[in-house]
């Protein structure tokens, strides 16, 4: 199979696509005011204590507290900083003879200290989840500072290189005195020794700071940040079968350049820089998957179709034959419907991050052998999915059900928000999202008419932007400094007007010709 990775960088956003076989098969987003948190490491202060659901939350600067369950906390080495008035002594907790289960208040109690990591974004009305499992990730191995295990990654089946690993790990932490746990990740498969201890070395050295940082740190306050999300990527979804690595944005292209020819140098090659006249994204189709993956209906080649339905409790996922009409038998017919859908369904939950309890409600099949293979089916698509996943078989009903590992907001709760003319029942494109959507659209149509010398551009003295009142009024407040930006950039002039027939996402863009202000 060949991979594509495709990172598209503006002042506004940075988007990723991994693409598989030419369709995306992976989307991620960061935008400037709402950067994953995902990895990032916080000195924080429990500010409420639950036992009926042994569970804490944890203030760590952000919105709203963290939640952080006893099954979270490191039971072997336990690090806090125990508020006391006039003081912050540093104290560690041996909890190594502690009972496997131990009650949440006798591990915390209000307003200690602990240093925490996320694991999982704030998703709508939730606080990010807490570990004090800490967890530093690099290309090849994961620091755990607080254990002493050294496992190596289930995907690596071979026991000569599980043992070859192991040894190299064991040997460097004796060498460099390093008391820590690692876990060797999928790519350090057949890598180096040289390789690995250098990223044991980099990885201790990292714990350090935060280590220093943390001894001088208020509370709350973050300690450790995770690397942007295009070297973070890379740095994940990067491997043999990925044949290109194309950016559309100079400074980012340098510096995935410095990063790949430090930690996969047998990559540098595929990095290469965008620069045809065509937006990234629109060139390989990922705009019109986007687009797509918006809407609940999934076509599928043989006619059927799938509807996606997204709710708070979980994924539904409906499968039709539509105007599959087969050339044989009924029971045929849905099988083959059902076998086209298996394979999709696993895809679609990758590009829309679906997580949590997805339900599939398949065609309704006779025949257990047909089952067992659109089943077999549904787990091969899923093979390649980095998200933890669980499946069972089919139910007495005909369901079957799929968890799937949520770590961030889905491709819809990112992009979109409730309709506020439906009472929520229906999602529409946000005021920020259609922003971005016209100082992209407007950057684009600079840089085409520059790389085609049309000269429209010119005669040009300024964009006109239609837009609802929403829109325009985040372009004059919230988005206002980046429109002057964008102004100065293009050298033009962009004036603003109200479209009251305009709904949510609409929009126009207006090149003036020969038009003063």
């Amino acid at each position: 199979m060949n991979e594509e990775l495709l990172i598209n960088v503006s002042d506004f956003e940075t988007r990723v696509a991994l693409l598989r076989d030419g369709a995306a098969e992976e989307l991620h987003l960061a935008r400037a005011d709402s950067y994953s948190l995902t990895g990032n490491i916080y000195l924080g202060r429990v500010v409420r204590i639950m036992p009926g659901m042994q569970a804490a939350f944890v203030d760590v600067g952000l919105e709203r507290p963290g939640f952080l369950h006893a099954s979270d906390i490191e039971n072997s080495r336990l690090e806090t900083l125990v508020a006391s008035s006039g003081q912050k002594p540093a104290e560690t907790s041996n909890l190594s003879n502690a009972p496997k289960h131990q009650d949440i208040r006798t591990l915390l109690q209000d307003g200690q200290e602990v240093l925490v990591q996320i694991v999982k974004d704030p998703i709508s009305s939730k606080g990010a989840r807490l570990t004090t499992q800490l967890a530093i990730a690099s290309r090849y191995l994961v620091y755990m500072p607080f254990t002493n295990h050294i496992g190596i990654s289930q995907r690596i089946e071979d026991g000569a290189e599980r043992d070859r690993l192991r040894g190299l790990i064991q040997q460097a932490c004796v060498s460099l005195d390093v008391q820590a746990g690692f876990i060797a990740r999928t790519a350090a498969d057949a890598v180096s020794d040289e390789v690995i201890q250098t990223d044991l070395r980099v990885l201790s050295r990292i714990w350090r700071r935060v280590s220093e940082k943390r001894a001088g740190a208020g509370c709350p306050d973050c300690v450790y940040q995770e690397i942007p999300l295009h070297v973070r990527v890379v740095r994940d979804l990067v491997g043999p079968a990925v044949s290109k690595i194309l950016i559309d944005h100079q400074p980012t292209y340098a510096r995935v350049q410095r990063f790949v020819s430090e930690f996969l140098p047998e990559a540098l090659e595929r990095v290469q820089l965008y620069a045809k006249p065509k937006p990234l994204f629109e060139f390989y189709g990922v705009d019109a998957e986007v687009h797509s993956a918006l809407h609940k209906r999934v076509d599928l080649k043989c006619g059927g179709y799938l509807v996606i339905e997204q709710t708070e409790a979980m994924v539904t996922i409906d499968v039709n034959t539509g105007g599959y009409l087969g050339n044989s038998n009924l029971e045929e017919t849905v099988f083959r419907a059902n076998l086209e859908a298996a394979a999709a369904i696993p895809r679609q939950l990758r590009l829309r991050n679906l997580g949590g309890i997805i339900v599939v409600d398949f065609i309704d099949m006779v025949d257990e052998e047909h089952q067992r293979q659109v089943l077999q089916t549904l787990e091969l698509a899923s093979a390649s999915d980095p998200a933890r996943m669980r499946m069972e078989g089919f139910s007495s009903l005909g369901l079957v059900q799929i968890s799937r590992k949520r770590t961030r907001e889905s491709l819809q709760q990112q992009l979109c928000e409730p309709c506020a003319n439906c009472e929520g029942v229906g999602m529409v494109r946000t005021a920020q999202t259609t922003c971005i959507e016209i100082f992209r659209a407007i950057t684009e149509d600079v840089a085409s008419r520059c790389k085609t010398g049309s000269p429209s551009l010119s005669d040009a003295t300024e964009y006109l932007i239609r837009a609802p009142e929403r829109v325009v009024d985040r372009l004059l407040d919230e988005d206002a400094e980046q429109l002057a930006q964008l102004g100065r950039l293009i050298e033009r002039e962009i004036r603003i007007q109200v479209e009251p027939s305009y709904g949510p996402g609409q929009y126009d863009l207006v090149l003036m010709q020969g038009v003063g202000r």
